[in-house]
């Protein structure tokens, strides 16, 4: 079934951005869906920006956090360092979102065993960060489920390249990005993120975030980009695909907007229940 719709293309700027609708992609399910989809209104030198979440799904890159029984460390993460450091007093001294504030505030039990999952993934430069530690998302994930972040992002976007040559003859390129932040001081570019392109210094976790908060935010941080172009052109590029699905009806940013959107308990969130909205994983973003 076929879910794009060329009449919710939009103009941003110099640029026209439009959306690729698709089913749920499943865990182990092929991402082709984006790329069938892409191709009926893609044009030469498009740009094809994937969010990094349907990618690593894809590749079942899916973690059951209720079978992670949290450590001495994972509660002191999840109900002293971030519901109340974080949520009282470091986050308003560091002025991070309100709606990230209320969201630390009213932490559930589950966010130990979240913490206990970062700390065997990703280790405690990324624990210690108070929320989206190490890109792992919460939404967009069945029951108690998490999505990891997609394996060789790069090689991912290369191959997407290759196959939309294949089956449309159009010359793409396909960009992978995460909603987290890239920063800037100075002339050095920086992620918390664990990976990302190569002009961006990446990995610093809780420290990237604290630095983040002096630096000016760039935009969303691109994980592979299948062919080279001008820095700022590929952050700008990035930008607006993420203000084209931010806008979209059915954006699930964040866990909570999932369980508003669905209208159900988190921890009971099923794959049939996902499948009945449209999901945008991947947005046309054309020089107009």
């Amino acid at each position: 079934m076929a879910y794009f719709n060329t009449k919710s293309s939009d103009t941003q700027g110099n640029y026209v951005t439009i959306p690729v609708k698709t089913h749920y992609i499943r865990p182990g399910e092929s991402y082709e869906i984006i790329i069938e989809n892409a191709v009926e209104c893609i044009e030469d030198d498009d740009f094809l920006v994937i969010s990094e979440t349907p990618v690593a799904i894809s590749q079942g890159r899916l973690v059951d956090e209720s079978e992670f029984k949290p450590s001495i460390s994972a509660y002191f993460l999840a109900d002293v360092w971030s519901k109340y450091l974080w949520g009282y007093i470091f986050g308003p001294l560091f002025k991070i979102k309100k709606r990230t504030i209320k969201n630390l505030r009213k932490l559930p039990p589950e966010a130990r065993s979240h913490k206990e999952v970062i700390l065997k993934y990703y280790g405690w430069k990324h624990a210690l960060k108070p929320a989206s530690e190490a890109g792992v998302d919460l939404s967009n994930a069945p029951g108690n489920c998490v999505s990891l972040l997609p394996h060789d992002p790069q090689g991912v976007s290369e191959e997407i390249e290759k196959k939309i040559m294949e089956v449309s003859g159009k010359k793409v390129t396909v960009m992978i990005i995460d909603t987290d932040a890239t920063y800037k001081i100075r002339k050095t570019k920086f992620t918390s993120l664990p990976i990302s392109i190569d002009e961006i210094r990446n990995n610093m976790g809780i420290f990237g975030y604290l630095l983040g908060r002096l630096g000016t935010i760039l935009g969303p941080t691109p994980l592979g980009v299948s062919q080279t172009h001008n820095f700022d052109e590929i952050i700008q590029i990035a930008s607006k695909a993420e203000e084209c699905q931010k806008i979209h009806e059915n954006n699930m940013e964040t866990v909570y907007d999932m369980q508003k959107l669905l209208e159900g308990d988190i921890n009971n969130i099923t794959l049939d229940m996902l499948d009945t909205i449209l999901h945008t994983p991947a947005i046309i973003v054309r020089k107009s």
